[in-house]
């Protein structure tokens, strides 16, 4: 588990698997952060090759921090079975999905407010 923090872009970078082990690691980079108003929460799934039903429950508790605290939470480079998790359990609607990192920043009609 990688953690970076620059401005107010905050991004983990999970491997492997986010299963029971897996999530625990990652639930506990996010709780080690402090959710601050206009920081950008980005979860980079590009090294995660599975994902289970009890890793999704970091992803949710995350997003529910994130949110209540004023922050933005996104995915991206959400590999296919991962991918399929989110979507069978209609999570990919939940949550906002990005092919790269950089397209985060450069989407069409994005709304991303980072503070200075």
């Amino acid at each position: 588990m990688i953690l970076t923090q620059e401005l107010q872009v905050i991004l983990f970078k999970s491997q492997g698997s986010i299963d029971l082990e897996g999530g625990k690691a990652l639930s506990e980079q996010m709780a080690g952060v402090v959710p601050q108003a206009h920081q950008l929460w980005v979860i980079d799934l590009a090294e995660v090759n599975f994902m289970d039903s009890s890793g999704l429950v970091p992803l949710v508790k995350g997003l529910k921090a994130a949110r209540q605290s004023g922050c933005r939470l996104v995915l991206c480079n959400v590999q296919a079975p991962v991918r399929l998790i989110l979507e069978l359990t209609q999570l990919d609607s939940v949550f906002e999905i990005f092919p790269t990192y950089e397209d985060i920043f450069t989407a069409k009609n994005n709304s991303l407010v980072l503070a200075d």
